[in-house]
């Protein structure tokens, strides 16, 4: 046992380790395969592509004369070009590219034209937003998306059943309030009363019905956020509270409101779980900053649960195209949210916590991964979209430095000096560590 709460169990540790190391492979194969088949295609050669680094654990040389190898440390990887004096590809191997013919410094990284150079770099971070789309892509085709008219699938398990409600009902209004499309029906919530039960006009085999039904938005957990209250509570989805403090919740704002009441002091759910019955648990709402809708970020006492509708909506399988389409709006929605979010801890607009390190990462990919192999692949995808867009920031050590280093050189017709670039590169590298150290800090001291 930790008594200074700084970490985590043992079982927690391996489950949060081994998610974090297969997230972590998954992402930097495609990063490294991006600069290695770009590279391939532009006529550099590549010597070495390695998944891990340390101790070869298994290699093989393919006929290209490329070893292809998995290495014990499952913290990165990288690709090593002919002429790179180091696996960062930052200098060359003056040795090693003065005993080249011209013809063979053709294929280096560094005798190569511009233009293939620049290519070669940005594949890594370009791969990682194409990984991000596929799989936001493939969820959707998988999952399908909501039909146009709030149609029920089938009612979520609550404690007071579904009342009258049944599969396949188009819900018209809701207490009286028309409901024709989603967009009616997510705004129908906040002017709804706090009720267990209300009444629905349905469209069922072409007639028109009213009938009972439970609240439209019940405080049910259809979400739970990775390190947060209720994950650390236990809490799983499709738990439903049905009081807080010994106050009825009723629906989901009536929770919302709680917490908001409760501005971080501990709360005593009672929580009820299909085929368990009901129990308590103990959980305190965290500060947190999020983003708003129209930009920008506001704090909020939150527990890290999200809800939804009291029914699964009928679905209809998307186009390819809507589907692409959609995948590639919620990579740019992920990308404008982590550079909107670190300007704002830049600014001091929000705190600096929000930035988190390696243990934080692997706790949220433990988290994701025991919510299912859904949410897992989800989470990386978000994760691929955050790496490829951190290696495209103008960090000399990081891709995004080397894009700079070659449009300097574009513009004026010569690269920087060697005495610049290890200049350079070293105050790369230290702000990269000071970053690192700063999410390691925050893993540890941020609540």
């Amino acid at each position: 046992m930790d008594p200074t709460g700084l970490f985590p169990s043992f079982g927690n540790f391996f489950v949060n380790a081994a998610a974090f190391a297969v997230a972590l492979s998954v992402i930097v194969a495609v990063h490294e395969f991006g600069h290695y088949i770009v590279g391939r295609w532009s006529g550099i050669h590549a010597e070495v592509f390695s998944i891990g680094f340390g101790p070869k654990l298994f290699s093989r040389v393919d006929k290209r004369g490329t070893r292809w190898q998995l290495a014990a440390i499952p913290l990165g990887g990288y690709v090593r070009f002919l002429g790179d004096a180091d696996v960062a590809s930052g200098s060359p191997d003056e040795e090693t590219l003065s005993h080249l013919s011209p013809k063979e410094k053709r294929h280096t990284l560094h005798g190569a034209p511009l233009w293939a150079r620049a290519a070669t770099v940005a594949a890594g971070p370009i791969f990682n937003f194409v990984l991000s789309i596929l799989i936001f892509a493939a969820v959707m085709l998988f999952s399908g998306v909501a039909t146009e008219v709030p149609t029920v699938s089938q009612v979520k398990p609550l404690p007071n059943g579904s009342g009258e409600i049944r599969e396949g009902d188009q819900i018209v209004a809701a207490d009286g309030i028309a409901t024709p499309d989603y967009t009616a029906l997510f705004e129908a919530i906040g002017e709804l009363p706090s009720a267990p039960e209300m009444t629905y006009v349905v469209l069922r085999d072409g007639q028109e019905l009213s009938v009972t039904g439970p609240a439209l938005y019940p405080p049910r957990v259809e979400g739970i956020a990775p390190g947060t209250a209720a994950s650390d509570a236990g809490l799983q989805r499709g738990d439903v509270v049905i009081a807080a403090d010994g106050v009825p919740v009723n629906v989901f704002a009536d929770l919302q409101a709680m917490v908001k009441e409760a501005e971080g002091r501990p709360i005593q759910l009672t929580v009820w779980r299909e085929g368990e019955g009901e129990f308590e648990a103990a959980l305190a709402a965290r500060r947190t900053d999020i983003p708003r809708a129209e930009g920008g970020f506001e704090t909020r006492w939150l527990i890290g649960v999200t809800g939804s509708f009291f029914f699964e909506p009928a679905v209809r399988r998307p186009s390819p195209w809507e589907a692409t389409t959609g995948a590639v709006s919620q990579t740019w929605d992920v990308a404008a949210t982590s550079l909107s979010g670190l300007w704002h801890m830049i600014t001091g607009a929000i705190s600096s916590c929000n930035l988190r390190g390696p243990i934080g990462i692997a706790e949220s990919s433990g988290a994701a991964a025991s919510q299912g192999p859904a949410d897992f692949i989800w989470f990386v995808a978000f994760l691929s979209t955050a790496i490829g867009l951190l290696n495209l920031f103008p960090i000399p050590v990081l891709d995004g430095g080397h894009l700079v280093f070659h449009a300097w050189e574009w513009s004026t017709g010569k690269p920087p000096s060697e005495g610049v670039l290890r200049f350079l590169m070293a105050v790369g590298l230290a702000l990269v560590l000071a970053l690192m150290t700063l999410g390691l800090a925050n893993d540890l001291f941020c609540p």
